[in-house]
């Protein structure tokens, strides 16, 4: 009968299970950059929208929109890629990927030929990542309160700006504005909560329910 010994020529030598390896290191949350880079993309421009600010300022975003809720909000997804968190990787990738379409749209893109169905074809980009956004919002409910209303009023403003650019509407941008602004304080306030729960190692600011 087999045993877990093995009997050598000079004595019994007992075979040692390896040592299980130490369960890796996560990643810091990646949440806290991809809200904030977001929120304050998102704050910027819809300052512009809301038409708190004339549409000649307009070009001040396109950096914002480049780096911070292009490149660093993408590279945030990444990083929930790695953490196996499957809706924070889409969200964060596919936002950071918008901003970074609206650079090279409002940057490069010659819509002149298009005449006055420029705003029609700007209006179905909108309504495009608003159906996005909505099914993401249902996904959301799976995740905090305070993400949550961030998809539901963000869901809002690219309804709202789609109609506004598709009828050339100038309330419904405004209206569309006003939510975005809505949305960038609700981002912001989650981005704060990941950080500031971090750093003290406790739940100081609630991000509601899962």
């Amino acid at each position: 009968m087999m045993s877990n010994d093995v009997q050598g020529t000079r004595g019994t030598t007992t075979v040692q299970e390896p040592a299980a390896a130490a369960p890796p290191v996560p990643f810091a949350d990646p949440g806290a950059l991809g809200l904030a880079a977001f929120a304050l993309t998102t704050f910027v421009l819809s300052f512009v929208n809301a038409g708190l600010l004339p549409a000649t300022v307009e070009p001040v975003v396109f950096g914002l929109a480049l780096f911070y809720g292009g490149l660093a909000q993408f590279a945030a997804g990444i990083w929930e890629f790695a953490n196996r968190n499957t809706f924070g990787a889409t969200a964060f990738c596919s936002y950071g990927a918008f901003w970074m379409a609206f650079w090279f749209l409002a940057r490069f893109t010659d819509l002149k030929g298009a005449g006055t169905d420029a705003g029609k074809g700007v209006g179905v980009f909108l309504l495009a990542w608003g159906i996005f956004t909505l099914y993401m919002t249902i996904a959301a409910r799976r995740t905090s309160m305070a993400v949550f209303l961030v998809f539901v009023f963000l869901t809002l403003t690219f309804f709202a700006l789609a109609i506004g650019d598709y009828t050339a509407t100038t309330a419904f941008t405004r209206i569309g504005g006003v939510l975005g602004i809505v949305t960038a304080l609700l981002a912001w306030y989650g981005s704060f909560a990941v950080v500031v729960n971090s750093t003290h190692k406790r739940v100081v600011l609630p991000v509601g329910p899962q």
